[in-house]
């Protein structure tokens, strides 16, 4: 189900390995919008792989059918 996203922001208190930290702040980087785009990626990956696991056999059952008989409709290609 897809939710509206929300730009809200919230306080959130995260240990992070002080080696990462401190190289951040000489190098500029904006450890929370890191963090943020980080965590959007791991959730977009999990969504990702929750969908292909749930979705497996009917990708399966529609791989074996093409390899079977073709893709359907192919004779009416005209490229």
């Amino acid at each position: 189900m897809q939710t509206q996203k929300d730009n809200t922001k919230k306080r959130t208190n995260l240990s992070i390995q002080l080696h990462l930290i401190s190289e951040a702040k000489e190098l500029g980087v904006n450890i929370s919008a890191s963090a943020e785009h980080g965590i959007a990626q791991a959730i977009a990956s999990e969504k990702k792989r929750r969908w292909l696991q749930q979705n497996n056999s009917a990708l399966s059952s529609s791989n074996l059918f093409v390899e079977e008989n073709g893709l359907p409709l192919s004779k009416y290609k005209v490229f």
